[in-house]
């Protein structure tokens, strides 16, 4: 069997991540698949190195052979649902800050204050907008906190003149990637807008916005569950179907960041502040003191229930053009794996 799978030549490994906190991302801070891959000649590349633009839209679409992905979700979804060969292999869950901001004179206090108010929504010209996605699902909730309705609300388009947005990993941005919203509410087009994570932390403080809620503290991880939670890492299936060995080998060097992040507190906020291309104050702020402690992978039914309460939603509201089930796109093989490859390697 070792000699079919070698014959089965791979010469070059993807992988692409977002500007967020990833077990995947880490790893690759720490070098650690070219350490993995190296002695076998096979190159390291990631989507976010190449100026091919064809290349790097399988940032969404996942079309590249020998390809892994871990970032935000509704891509990976997205791309399932339009019928793109990938499976899910591992999940991560890193709570983050999901903020309804208004202004400190607006007289938005609490969910309830959004009735009759206007609702900033981004428009992206992404290949799937997932920005604008993860904004309703977090402005649904917030209302439902607050027993407003959907209708009670009137809803306002930001477009946001942004083409094929791909992520760059520790690019800092002006107004950290919420400028043109956060101009609309400070204009008073618009009365609350959504932001989540460091940027959106450190853009509640810059402008002085009041936090009307933030849907982190919500007790219901399934209700918290939008495009940055849970956080799955994907393979196509070509190469899981022709070298399973190299997927196992890739996804154990993400798997074993669980332990080196639980170990290293320090340096894994250092490794995100990079990551995200924000201060380490607001990264501890955005994903808590403990965020070492939550770098770990697995395929819990937690994370597998709010995968499919996410894809539910963003099928439900338009985002996909077709549904599927979550179970069958996962792949559990891989990560049982990882055990068996770990052994054979000691020995």
């Amino acid at each position: 069997m070792a000699d079919k799978l070698q014959d089965k030549a791979v010469d070059t490994i993807w992988y692409t991540r977002c500007s967020v906190p990833t077990p995947l991302g880490l790893a690759s801070q720490l070098g650690w698949f070219k350490e993995e891959f190296g002695p076998d000649g096979i190159t390291i590349k990631t989507l976010q190195d190449t100026a091919d633009s064809q290349l790097r839209e399988s940032h969404y679409d996942h079309h590249l052979h020998n390809s892994f992905r871990q970032g935000g979700n509704v891509p990976a979804i997205w791309a399932r649902a339009n019928g793109t060969d990938t499976r899910v292999i591992g999940l991560n869950w890193i709570d983050e800050s999901q903020l309804i901001l208004a202004l400190t004179n607006s007289g938005i206090n609490t969910p309830a204050d959004l009735r009759g108010r206007r609702i900033g929504l981004p428009v992206h010209d992404n290949t799937i907008d997932h920005g604008r996605a993860g904004a309703l699902r977090g402005f649904l909730v917030a209302l439902e906190l607050g027993g407003v309705g959907e209708k009670e609300v009137e809803w306002i388009d930001i477009p946001v003149q942004v083409i094929r947005d791909y992520p760059q990993v520790g690019r800092r941005r002006s107004g950290g990637g919420y400028g043109v919203i956060v101009e609309a509410l400070l204009d008073k087009r618009v009365d609350a807008i959504f932001v989540k994570g460091s940027r959106g932390e450190e853009t509640a403080d810059r402008i002085g916005a009041h936090i009307v809620t933030d849907i982190r503290n919500h007790p219901d991880p399934l209700v918290r569950a939008n495009n940055g939670a849970p956080r799955p890492v994907t393979v196509d299936s070509f190469i899981l179907d022709n070298r399973p060995d190299l997927v196992a080998r890739f996804l154990a060097r993400v798997v074993a960041i669980g332990d080196w992040a639980a170990a290293h507190p320090a340096e894994t906020v250092a490794y995100v502040a990079n990551e995200t291309g924000s201060d380490e104050s607001w990264v501890k702020k955005a994903y808590g003191e403990d965020l070492h402690l939550h770098q770990y992978t697995d395929l819990s039914e937690t994370s597998i229930k709010g995968l499919e309460a996410y894809k539910d939603f963003l099928y439900q509201q338009g985002f996909l053009k077709s549904n599927f089930d979550v179970n069958a796109w996962i792949d559990r093989e891989p990560l049982a794996g990882i055990e068996r490859f770990l052994n054979k390697k000691a020995a």
